[in-house]
């Protein structure tokens, strides 16, 4: 078998056969095939596109070119989430301690940020002590006795996709929507789980611009989720506006916390409820949405939620008293109104922009080895179709680096559209992706 005979095939249209698409992935994670050949497949993959069943063979072989956790030692049925990245999205610190204090085991491997995406790991590094480190047979108590656990990927799950990714970032291979499933895909499925939760973000502050990009990504990833053996299901979200009101590490720590007390914004409020509720009829817990979501509001009146967070904190050697005491906190130096320079009502945030606002600032990160400032960020104050009087505060910048508030301060405040005309914000949820059916909201 002759990589050169697989990229003629494929650059001539040809589907790809499991044994040959396996050879391209191990002789290159083994540096058996060079650079430029690899470039050529995946220019021809990009140009001529996949089957489903090519990608499902791409994703397991990627997923096997590294460890493939094993948790059947932990009891239950594992359901994981990934959402595909979006501003303010603080969603698995809440969302985990609610599943778990509902009865479903959470074993989840994430990731930090890069660019205008925050990373859970980052903001969970924000409360003192918390340590994101951990082996096997500490993660596995942890879920065992705990029903919960966050933890780093290690760098030996799906080598493959660490080398084919850095390869297509330079090589304008990116945007293909098998490479893209098989890159999140080969992650999850190594990652152990027995049933996958995922959060497509659609719109300006997500990885994917457009809803029919979304639809077709998410059903991508569930067509090799449930081909490989893994219940899974998609979601499509709005990511058009910032998620919630707080985008920067700390701050989304006290937004988060403060969903679990009952007093979270609504779009987040009804994200955490909807995804908490297919992860509870994924892990077998409940029936049905209804009863899923009624067990998730009762979590949170209940405090329960609350407390398993406390715990969770605790198992990770984290100070559980941040939940009661946001002091505990990084916080910034500075904290600046930003006020409105017009009146009239918000019909735009673009999110994106709004991202990269508080990375300037020192909430995010440019390359992988840029230090974050982990009090640095932005609270809204206000979101799409409000009202706003001319100097109405929009936001506050929490921020120490004082040479980029002016930079950071201008982006954010291009971000919004003001109009005469009140708008309507946007759907939260778009829609469902399941293995039988497509069903939009």
């Amino acid at each position: 078998m002759r990589i050169y005979d697989i990229i003629r095939k494929k650059r001539d249209g040809h589907e790809l056969p499991k044994e040959e698409i396996n050879f391209f992935v191990e002789k290159y994670s083994k540096n058996e095939i060079p650079d430029y050949q690899a470039s050529a497949l995946l220019m021809a993959i990009y140009i001529n596109k996949m089957n489903k069943q090519e990608t499902v063979y791409l994703t397991e072989a990627m997923m096997n070119s590294g460890d493939v956790i094993d948790l059947s030692a932990i009891k239950g049925i594992k359901v994981d989430k990934h959402s595909t990245g979006g501003v303010g999205d603080k969603t698995t610190i809440a969302l985990a301690p609610l599943v778990a204090s509902c009865g479903a085991p959470v074993a989840k491997m994430s990731g930090r940020g890069l660019g205008h995406t925050g990373g859970t790991l980052d903001k969970l590094e924000a409360i003192p002590g918390f340590s994101i480190e951990m082996d096997a047979e500490k993660f596995i108590n942890s879920v065992n006795e705990k029903n919960i656990a966050v933890c780093g990927q290690t760098a030996t799950i799906a080598v493959a996709d660490k080398k084919m990714y850095a390869l297509r970032d330079v090589t304008a291979t990116v945007d293909n929507i098998s490479l893209i499933a098989a890159s999140i895909m080969c992650k999850k499925l190594a990652s152990g789980s027995n049933a996958i939760l995922l959060d497509v973000k659609t719109g300006d502050g997500a990885f994917m611009k457009t809803l029919d990009d979304s639809f077709e990504l998410a059903k991508a990833m569930v067509d090799i989720g449930c081909g490989m053996g893994r219940e899974t299901i998609g979601m499509i979200t709005n990511m058009d506006e910032p998620l919630g009101f707080a985008v920067g590490n700390s701050l989304e720590v006290i937004e988060a916390i403060e969903t679990l007390k009952g007093n979270g914004p609504k779009d987040f409020v009804m994200l955490c409820e909807t995804l908490g509720a297919y992860m509870l009829v994924l892990a077998k817990v409940c029936e049905s949405f209804e009863e899923g979501k009624k067990m998730i509001q009762d979590a949170i009146s209940s405090g329960r939620a609350l407390e398993k967070l406390k715990e969770f904190i605790e198992n990770q050697g984290g100070d559980k008293r941040v939940v009661d005491d946001y002091d505990l906190l990084p916080k910034s130096k500075n904290i600046v109104p930003i006020k409105s320079p017009k009146s009239g009502y918000i019909s735009k945030i673009e999110a994106e922009e709004i991202g990269v606002s508080a990375m300037i600032l020192g909430a995010g990160r440019e390359t992988k080895e840029d230090e974050l400032d982990l009090s640095a960020g932005i609270v809204l104050q206000k979101k799409v179709g409000d009202y706003v009087n001319e100097g109405d505060v929009l936001a506050y910048m929490h921020y120490n680096k004082e040479e980029k508030f002016e930079q950071a301060k201008e982006r954010f405040i291009n971000a919004y559209e003001i109009v005469d005309d009140k708008t309507q914000p946007k759907k939260l949820i778009y829609g469902v992706v399941t293995k039988d059916e497509i069903k939009k909201f």
